[in-house]
């Protein structure tokens, strides 16, 4: 049984955990996972109330969504909600050691289709690899400038007509409860919303505590549209759960951090030190308190991580904490946090 709060999607029956297992990591992502250690990651998780998965067929090209299926289908598991994506096909190219950051032995690569029938192309490939079947969130996966530049005037209209259709059907047809964007940009989302019904958007390193510019229009309008969030990167690519005070490197959306972002988490730092509190603590809880996020979904590469995010996840931070955050302009004035959700409620 989850031991999490739960929260409904959009208008769907559908309710997810406030915290997640994101699964990238199970597809070797930067570093090798042995199917031993994958087994014991999902089994562990399961066995300390995990039950919201998140995977793609991007992760290690299909090894992820192998080993989440044969996690879930072991010991008849049924009680979990699990998401992939759409918008990749797998296709044969030979073994490599590192494919897009992946260090996986799929004799595979990706192939970019947007298209209707490459949407249910991918929906079924990937209940093939889950063997499961049923997908109970189904997300298009990093339609947008952030991975396709000027390429994507030409693909997002295929994606907003062919690729939402068959999202559209699959969800009518009971297929699938959910539907959304994962993404690492709320702008492409916002767009999104002109060209469709969408249940609920995965947005990566976007809002965070480093990050708050999708409270302008974006995140108002999935609360008037009753869209749900559910917050990937909620450590911004690393720096925010290591902090700067070590030696580095620091890592942010992918790359080196700028010395701006260095500067502001070591200001944020330096207020976690004085109110006792981890910094990756505070990053975790933070996007939480806005009222369209339902949730968060760290990635978990080991087993030492579960113990680790629980705890973080659990940890008690004062009032006054997020107050001085705000004092000192380290988080938007309009930002909800957890001292603002908790005043507003009673």
């Amino acid at each position: 049984m989850s031991r999490f709060q739960k929260s409904r999607i959009g208008n769907t029956e559908l309710a997810i955990d406030a915290l997640g297992f994101g699964c990238a990591s199970l597809g070797n992502l930067y570093h090798a996972v042995s199917d031993e250690d994958a087994t014991d990651i999902l089994t562990t998780a399961w066995s300390n109330g995990f039950r919201y998965f998140d995977t793609a067929p991007h992760y290690g090209q299909g090894l992820s969504e192998r080993r989440v299926g044969d996690a879930l289908r072991s010991s008849s598991r049924k009680d979990y909600i699990l998401s992939t994506k759409v918008g990749r096909l797998l296709r044969p190219a030979g073994y490599a050691t590192e494919r897009h950051g992946f260090l996986s032995p799929m004799p595979f690569d990706i192939e970019y289709d947007y298209s209707y029938d490459g949407v249910m192309r991918s929906f079924e490939d990937s209940l093939q690899r889950l063997g499961l079947d049923r997908i109970d969130i189904l997300f298009m996966h990093d339609v947008g400038r952030v991975t396709h530049g000027d390429d994507n005037d030409l693909l997002f209209p295929i994606a907003m007509d062919g690729g939402y259709r068959a999202m559209n059907e699959l969800r009518q047809s009971g297929r699938v409860s959910a539907i959304g964007l994962g993404v690492n940009e709320y702008e492409v989302c916002e767009q999104a919303l002109k060209c469709g019904d969408w249940d609920c958007f995965l947005l990566a390193g976007r809002y965070t505590l480093l990050e708050q510019q999708a409270l302008d229009t974006f995140l108002p309008k999935c609360v008037e549209r009753n869209c749900s969030i559910i917050i990937g990167g909620a450590y911004n690519s690393g720096i925010l759960a290591t902090g700067v005070s070590g030696m580095g490197p620091w890592n942010y959306d992918y790359g080196p951090a700028p010395d701006d972002v260095v500067r502001k988490v070591a200001a944020i730092e330096s207020h976690c030190a004085e109110f006792g509190i981890p910094l990756a603590a505070a990053a975790l809880q933070f996007p939480l308190a806005h009222p369209a996020v339902a949730s968060v979904i760290p990635g978990i590469g080991n087993v030492r991580r579960i113990d680790q995010t629980l705890d973080l996840f659990a940890t008690e931070i004062p009032d006054d904490f997020w107050g001085a955050l705000l004092k000192h302009e380290l988080i938007r004035g309009d930002a909800p946090t957890p001292l603002s959700t908790d005043s507003t409620s009673e």
